[in-house]
């Protein structure tokens, strides 16, 4: 069976030319915000990434086929498609041979800008190991995609309803360098830091680029975690976000949500709780990363010019 792959006459033309480009998931379009919010948020970035000298190429699978960027009237239809399914790995070979519609994770994400020949994504947080996992083993498939596929990924760090200490184990076992951008502390998703220490600490996109290099010249698989903190200005401390937090999950507990309902009905609850504060943060965060992620990509493509 043949994989059936379009690129946007945008990404197709950047890719052609050898110029930046920048991969950007689609379940925040679908499961992350609210329309028209989501809608809004996505041509923001896109036009950010285009300012910055980078392509944008959202990702999704339409009708059975893999986009590498979309169109803005099929971006504009994505985000009013409650039906779309939330793909990962696991998930996406069958929506694309059952033809069916689905927006992409950080995981099927990098799968398909591999594929097309791109090295970074922004997102705005990753999946990780969930709070009670040794229970549930309810770990994202992000964390074993980030050891085994060669993407640059930028985010404000793992999404700060998850257990981030025990994220942070996993992601060292896997081999994956989490590197926090121009600080020492680990963002922690609404929060521009946290209580934990940064792996790895590097200031400049030119630095990441040649970190990228780098891992490919010593032929290691898989790729880096950037964790880029929220703009002081728009984010939510962890004083007043983490109450919320641990409210939204004892309410997901006692409905007994599970498996990928947990996180789109966690962000739901506490973009309520906070009166729509977490979705001005959110928004704020996306664009901050996907500012960086253009940087990188531009910063790449003048590596492998020199």
């Amino acid at each position: 069976m043949t994989l059936r792959m379009i690129r946007s006459t945008e990404v197709a033309a950047a890719l052609k030319a050898n110029r930046p480009v920048v991969a950007l998931e689609s379940t925040i379009i679908t499961h992350g915000m609210p329309y028209p919010q989501n809608l809004e948020m996505a041509r923001g970035v896109e036009q950010l990434i285009r300012a910055e000298g980078a392509v944008p190429a959202t990702i999704a699978v339409l009708d059975g086929t893999l986009h590498i960027g979309l169109e803005d009237a099929q971006l504009e239809d994505l985000a009013q498609r409650p039906d779309a399914a939330k793909l990962s790995r696991a998930d996406m070979a069958i929506c694309l041979s059952t033809k069916g519609t689905g927006a992409t994770t950080v995981a099927a994400t990098m799968i398909a800008a591999h594929l097309a020949g791109i090295a970074v994504f922004a997102t705005g947080g990753i999946g990780g190991v969930h709070r009670g996992a040794e229970l549930s083993f309810d770990v994202s498939a992000d964390l074993q995609e980030l050891a085994q596929t060669p993407v640059t990924v930028v985010a404000a760090g793992a999404k700060a309803i998850l257990d981030i200490p025990k994220t942070l184990e996993l992601l060292e076992t896997l081999g994956v360098p989490v590197i926090a951008y121009g600080q020492d502390q680990l963002p922690a998703f609404w929060s521009s830091t946290s209580d934990w220490a940064a792996p790895q600490r590097l200031d400049t996109a030119a630095e990441i680029a040649q970190a990228h290099a780098m891992r490919a010249a010593l032929g290691l698989p898989g790729g880096q975690l950037i964790a880029n903190p929220v703009p002081k200005e728009a984010e939510i401390p962890q004083e007043a976000i983490n109450p919320i937090i641990a409210q939204a999950l004892s309410e997901a507990e006692a409905q007994h949500i599970t498996a990928k309902a947990v996180t789109p009905f966690l962000l739901k609850r506490i973009f309520e709780l906070t009166e729509g504060r977490s979705l001005v943060t959110n928004i704020a965060l996306v664009r901050n990363n996907a500012r960086l992620a253009a940087e990188i990509a531009c910063a790449m493509g003048a590596l492998t010019q020199a």
